[in-house]
């Protein structure tokens, strides 16, 4: 009876969520208020003063007078707001730090706002929402619910919480899913991945889990530990189990492998959720696209992406943008982040209403030659030769070898197989074709006789773990990069060839 009572209160109040999601249809009017609401909100913090946030009356005036920023243009405001003060870049000191791990930044301390904190839970929770009424099913709230995540444990840096999103978000789980959550409050804190997820294995083997979350590499870990151990897949040793719900990476290029683990039809959920923001989620199962938040507190503004970083780049509003084109995303949020690229490229496949492809990160593509390959093109052309010549795809990763020992210059593919091609000549000038048609540069390149055709350098199983390990990165939401336009990763993966 109480399981009843509970799926049915789960499907009225998904199905009440939905009906008030008037984003949908009024997003672009709404997302001009919405700047002009947080510029009128911080128009006495230091940064707003600076920045004449008492005259802006137009978008225009406010493209005008705040430039586009990255992490290291807001340090000097955020080293202060780490110290204390309130009145910075927003009105009132963050209620968190969402500590990232930077490159040139070293870590990166993101500010969360108490205004910006529920909008975090809020599109988890219009995500499931909008799949519990789309399918009219909610059995999995009866069930155990998993999330890979970071330590919930936090740090304090002059008394705002610091740690890893994850981490955070797991201090706001809705206490009507509390009792259902695993792991252990003791288990989630183990800083040690691979220990990590061998306690998770031995708390949930034997639970009814309904609902997993976490990045596609580490619930492919989490499902092969398991499948070693038990012998069987994942449906057969969570027969209940009804939805995984993912995000940080795209989810294609994991999809045949996760599917061969789990044995069986698990719904996925995809979602785009960052430190700065949860932005998009998945509404339509039958297709790829993410529904863009645009009610969540965050004014977007798209630079094309052969645009940006150009002093004199556009900077486009919701619009304005044009469908299948790749543009920088640009964020200004109630946690006081300004006009800040967070380094993602998506590009839109419908307006009515706005969905979204994360196409790549700005910082992410391989252009030794000029070619600029971004993560949409190099992804979409493995799925696409995949299709062709069947083969089972772990993680692979594309750097430039600018100076071989012999021929031509040439793009390296380092791919880790679970399951080889029956013809991997076939299988490698495929994969260069499907390149070729999908970037121009790169098939002027190759016909051009500037470079040869791409190689493939075949891993050894878990190279990318080990990969991840020796740089103190495996696990929680860290992200190996499927491009280089150098070859650091590409010397360090090159230790486990085959």
């Amino acid at each position: 009876m109480v399981n009843f009572l509970k799926k049915n209160i789960a499907l009225l109040w998904a199905k009440k969520h939905v009906r008030k999601a008037e984003f949908k249809t009024n997003a672009e009017q709404n997302q001009e208020k919405l700047l002009f609401s947080l510029v009128n909100t911080a128009k006495k913090t230091l940064f707003g003063r600076e920045h004449d946030f008492e005259n802006i009356r137009s978008v225009k005036d406010f493209q005008e007078k705040v430039p586009i920023s990255d992490y290291e243009d807001l340090k000097p405001y955020i080293e202060r707001v780490k110290r204390g003060q309130a009145n910075i870049l927003w009105t009132n000191v963050p209620e968190y730090f969402a500590k990232t791990s930077g490159t040139t930044s070293g870590s990166k301390y993101i500010p969360i706002s108490k205004e910006g904190m529920p909008f975090q839970v809020k599109g988890a929770q219009s995500a499931l929402f909008h799949y519990i009424a789309k399918k009219n099913n909610a059995d999995f709230v009866n069930g155990k619910m998993i999330f890979l995540q970071g330590s919930p444990e936090l740090e304090e840096v002059f008394g705002i919480k610091t740690g890893r999103l994850s981490g955070i978000v797991a201090h706001h789980i809705p206490k009507y899913l509390q009792k259902n959550r695993l792991p252990s409050w003791e288990t989630n804190i183990i800083e040690d991945w691979e220990t990590k997820v061998d306690k998770i294995v031995e708390e949930t083997e034997k639970e009814n889990m309904t609902l997993i979350s976490g990045i596609p590499p580490w619930l492919i870990m989490y499902f092969e530990k398991l499948v070693e151990k038990h012998g069987k897949k994942i449906k057969l040793i969570f027969p209940n189990l009804q939805l995984i719900v993912t995000g940080g990476v795209n989810y294609e290029p994991y999809r045949d492998k996760m599917e061969e683990l789990l044995g069986g039809n698990v719904d996925i959920i995809q979602t785009f959720p960052a430190s700065e923001g949860f932005f998009a989620f998945q509404d339509d199962y039958t297709k790829e696209g993410l529904l863009l938040l645009t009610d969540h507190g965050i004014f977007y503004e798209f630079v094309p992406l052969e645009e940006y970083g150009k002093p004199d780049a556009r900077r486009l509003t919701l619009s304005e943008i044009e469908l299948n084109k790749d543009y920088a995303l640009i964020l200004t949020t109630n946690s006081g982040l300004w006009a800040y690229s967070i380094g993602d490229v998506v590009r839109f496949i419908d307006k009515n209403p706005h969905r979204i492809l994360v196409s790549g990160r700005t910082k992410h593509f391989t252009s030794a030659f000029g070619e600029h390959v971004i993560a949409f093109e190099v992804e979409e052309a493995m799925k696409a030769t995949v299709e062709k010549y069947p083969a089972q795809i772990t993680e692979f990763h594309l750097a430039p070898q600018v100076n071989p020992e012999d021929g031509l210059p040439y793009h390296e593919w380092f791919i880790e197989f679970e399951k080889e091609p029956e013809n991997l000549q076939l299988f490698r000038n495929e994969l260069d074709n499907q390149l070729r048609k999908r970037n121009t540069y790169y098939d002027d390149l190759i016909s051009g006789n500037i470079l040869q055709k791409l190689q493939i350098t075949y891993l050894k199983k878990n190279a990318f773990q080990e990969y991840a390990k020796s740089q103190g990165k495996l696990g929680g939401q860290n992200k190996i990069p499927r491009l280089a336009n150098d070859r650091k990763i590409a010397d360090l993966l090159k230790i486990n060839k085959l």
